[in-house]
């Protein structure tokens, strides 16, 4: 077989694995999944009508709109800490050295970590917005189109976030020690205009919540499902999804490939 047949079939094989893994022990996806979910009931049941007068009104209807976009890409963050603890795992229990001594392609394992989370990235999006479209939220004016760029953009996201979460769980020396680092996933959502406009901010911090990944990546998407405004935020969403996917590969690649053969 050529290296990409043999690169081809070893991810795969690990792909399936990883997927096993996933279904066996639904658990930590579940309780990361259980965050975005709760953020968004509670914001729309207990501060919608409150909320709903920072971004133009509406009522609690509107501020469904203005808030599931941030909440999709929340829960994109809040899967990938679970691949951080997987890959972290592996590491920590063995597994890749009993891989080491196999006729394994070498850049299979990552791949099949990557590419698992960002197929359980996608359905736990699925279930978000199943959530979301349940308790009112609605798209009327997206077209075929829009649909389509939205949903590059949340699996350009996910496969960005994923790199950076496996190269977190490669340098933490166990599952807690990644849980935490990839902290940051599920903080910067927080930190965003996904729960109300950076001009409603205090000045100091509009800087902080303007420049970082999620907001061009929340108001791209924003404007593709609800019709407002996107502006330059469409290439700089792409722009941070391709940075950080080409940063967290090599890191990833170079952490895994630094350690004992």
């Amino acid at each position: 077989m050529s290296t990409l047949a043999l690169a081809v079939r070893d991810s795969s094989t690990m792909l399936r694995r990883n997927l096993l893994h996933a279904r066996r022990y639904p658990s930590l996806t579940l309780n990361l999944l259980l965050t975005p979910i709760m953020l968004l009931l509670l914001f729309v049941y207990i501060f919608g009508d409150v909320m709903s007068a920072g971004v133009g009104g509406g009522g609690r209807s509107g501020y469904i709109a203005y808030l599931v976009p941030g909440l999709l890409l929340m829960t994109i963050g809040s899967t990938t800490i679970g691949t951080a603890v997987s890959v972290s795992n592996d590491m920590s229990e063995g597994i890749i050295a009993r891989f080491r001594t196999m006729a394994i392609h070498r850049g299979a394992v990552l791949i099949g970590h990557v590419v698992s989370s960002v197929v359980q990235s996608i359905a736990s999006v699925v279930l978000m917005g199943a959530v979301a479209v349940a308790i009112g939220f609605r798209s009327t004016d997206a077209t075929a189109v829009e649909w389509l760029a939205a949903f590059g953009l949340l699996v350009l996201f996910a496969l960005a976030l994923t790199w950076i979460a496996v190269g977190m769980g490669l340098i933490s020396p166990n599952a807690e020690a990644a849980s935490n680092n990839a902290l940051p996933m599920i903080m910067l959502p927080l930190l965003s205009s996904a729960f109300v406009p950076i001009e409603g901010m205090p000045g100091w911090f509009q800087p902080i919540a303007e420049y970082q990944p999620f907001t061009p990546a929340i108001e791209t998407l924003r404007g593709l499902l609800l019709g407002s405004e996107i502006g330059a935020n469409g290439w700089i969403a792409v722009a941070w999804c391709l940075g950080l996917a080409v940063l967290g590969y090599f890191w990833s690649a170079a952490k895994f490939n630094s350690d004992p053969k």
